[in-house]
């Protein structure tokens, strides 16, 4: 019995020009590089520079893909981005990139479930075309987290930096069987019990203020494996595959450590595992596409290469994808 499944036909990232070392940190609060990169992997994070908004880090990251994937822009008819750094409270950052790239077809909304926001995107956008919606979709992440960081707190000014990254998603008939190419799976979860532990302490309604991020790294740490095992376990079980089929693992890249720990307890071998934390610090959304588009700019990921991804965000929010090249 054959099934339509959402293909990946492009995938493109953007970084803004500036770079933050840790050394330039250490300068600014109480910390080094040895103890940034013994605990997190980080070296140095990109931030966007003055008059740069999340909307046109996605943009570039947008126009990136449709590059890569070699459609134009008039063939998209869904823009999903995922972001907790919009421009305006309203109306969606992503109307913005839909208005930049002459689109004016079809929906374009923005997502939030943070630092899963793009596995949430993706999973929002494959039921669309799945349901036969829509046919051709624009998947982005894009944060600029620099703007709502305490540059005072060491514990979390390090960790975070801006960039955006997109896909290109097209609804294609496949056979039905777990040899497809495309998305074959995807797993979300949320539990607000957690809010506490990761969160920005501002907002619209609250307080009529951006606010800053709070974090109990300790919290978040401790639950983190857990939380990731328990989808991609969903997926392993939803497909019949395993981790010996995985071809590459694309974490959210929120710390080396935890990465290093969710490969460890699946037995995903280290050799299978693409990490960019070191470059690109914790960019949220936006972390899992723009290290997806470096394995696929170095020829790592090739097509009918099996990719499993995953992420964890505040609220708690945490998600798996697992697709086919």
């Amino acid at each position: 019995m054959t099934a339509i499944r959402s293909v990946v036909l492009g995938c493109g990232s953007y970084l803004p020009r500036q770079i933050l070392t840790n050394a330039e940190l250490a300068a600014r609060v109480d910390t080094s590089d040895e103890w940034i990169v013994q605990r997190t992997g980080i070296r140095q994070r990109h931030i966007a520079a003055e008059g740069e908004f999340t909307s046109h880090l996605a943009m570039n990251a947008a126009r990136a893909a449709l590059a890569h994937a070699r459609v134009d822009a008039q063939s998209i008819d869904l823009i999903v981005l995922a972001t907790s750094t919009p421009d305006n409270t309203f109306p969606a950052t992503a109307v913005a990139v839909q208005e930049a790239l002459g689109i004016n077809r079809g929906a374009a909304f923005d997502l939030q479930a943070v630092c899963s926001g793009f596995i949430f995107a993706l999973a929002t956008a494959d039921n669309f075309l799945r349901a036969g919606a829509y046919k051709r979709a624009l998947v982005i992440g894009a944060e600029t987290f620099s703007r709502i960081l305490d540059w005072k707190d060491r514990g979390t000014c390090v960790l975070f930096g801006d960039g955006a990254g997109a896909v290109v998603l097209e609804a294609e008939v496949q056979p039905g069987k777990s040899s497809d190419r495309g998305i074959l799976t995807t797993h979300l979860r949320s539990d607000g019990r957690h809010k506490s532990k990761l969160y920005v302490d501002g907002g619209p309604s609250s307080t009529q203020t951006v606010g800053y991020l709070r974090m109990e790294g300790r919290e978040v740490f401790k639950h983190a494996v857990g939380m990731i095992t328990d989808v991609i376990v969903d997926a392993f079980n939803a497909t019949g595959l395993t981790a010996e089929d995985i071809d590459w693992f694309i974490p959210h890249q929120a710390n080396k450590r935890i990465i290093d720990a969710s490969a460890h307890k699946l037995h995903i071998a280290p050799q299978k595992v693409v990490l960019t934390v070191d470059l690109h610090g914790n960019t949220s959304a936006a972390s899992i596409p723009l290290a997806l588009a470096v394995a696929v700019k170095d020829g790592r990921v090739k097509k009918g290469d099996l990719v499993l991804l995953e992420a964890m965000g505040g609220g708690f929010t945490w998600g798996s994808a697992l697709l086919r090249w």
